[in-house]
């Protein structure tokens, strides 16, 4: 991790600053920003389009049925090519173009989106839950066997026994209602 971030705010500002400058003493300094700023500018609108295409991809697998996993991963891969492309420089612009062609990036989605997959697969599969390390056995909130299955296993309280906490009402009956704070005692029953 320490590596990727030296790269990333070390090199890639330094070879910027090299690749600007020799450009600048090829074509003068007003023809460079020139360039920097067209290649904003065409870099953003061929992203909305390019994002727009791909969100049109992601629509119709959902109206299949299908999981739009490597449209998914184009997407990501298009908002990287925006914020190179809006960076200021030859070299981020050149690499968020490669990104952004439907010819590189479509090999490139597929190829991050099965290693992906591998990974996920290698791991043991998805895994979701509130407490630390994901679902543990007996602590996953949304396992649905403990309702109605006889042989659930139970939580066991501290002091021994099973422990089932509930409120218990008929609905059935018009009569019945909640005695929530009206406690009512054989002393103020007048009929007593």
């Amino acid at each position: 991790m320490f590596f990727l971030l030296l790269v990333i705010f070390v090199l890639v500002p330094v070879i910027e600053l090299n690749v600007l400058i020799s450009v600048g003493e090829s074509l003068g300094s007003w023809t460079t920003v020139g360039l920097v700023f067209f290649t904003a500018i065409v870099g953003v609108s061929l992203v909305r389009s390019q994002g727009i295409s791909t969100l049109m991809q992601v629509q119709q697998k959902l109206s299949r049925g299908e999981a739009p996993g490597q449209e998914i991963v184009e997407g990501m891969m298009l908002a990287v090519a925006g914020l190179l492309l809006l960076i200021p420089g030859f070299v981020t612009d050149f690499i968020g173009l490669i990104l952004l062609t439907p010819f590189t990036r479509i090999p490139v989605a597929g190829l991050l989106y099965k290693r992906m997959q591998v990974k996920v697969a290698a791991n043991g599969g998805f895994q979701a839950g509130f407490g630390p390390g994901g679902p543990q056995a007996g602590n996953n909130p949304f396992d649905q066997s403990s309702f109605g299955d006889s042989n659930a296993a139970h939580h066991k309280n501290p002091e021994g026994g099973d422990t089932f906490d509930g409120d218990y009402e008929h609905k059935s009956d018009p009569s019945n209602k909640r005695l929530d704070s009206h406690q009512v005692d054989d002393k103020e029953d007048p009929k007593n």
